[in-house]
């Protein structure tokens, strides 16, 4: 730990606590929470409004291009 301290303040980054880096995790359900998100971008049209947005952008490309 000293080796860290003296490399922050030899780089002049003052004091620095370390205790942020330390999380509380109340739900460890990752695969969950990933497959909830997905479900309410799908439900909320967002998925849809991503294709149509990607297929008009990819168009929009081609057609002001040069060569």
């Amino acid at each position: 730990m000293d080796i860290f301290s003296d490399w922050v303040f030899q780089f002049g980054l003052g004091h620095i606590d370390l205790t942020v880096l330390a999380q509380n995790v109340t739900d460890p359900n990752l695969l969950g929470q990933i497959q909830k998100s997905f479900t309410h971008f799908v439900q909320t049209g967002q998925a849809w409004a991503l294709l149509i947005g990607l297929a008009i952008g990819y168009m929009i490309r081609n057609l002001t291009s040069y060569g």
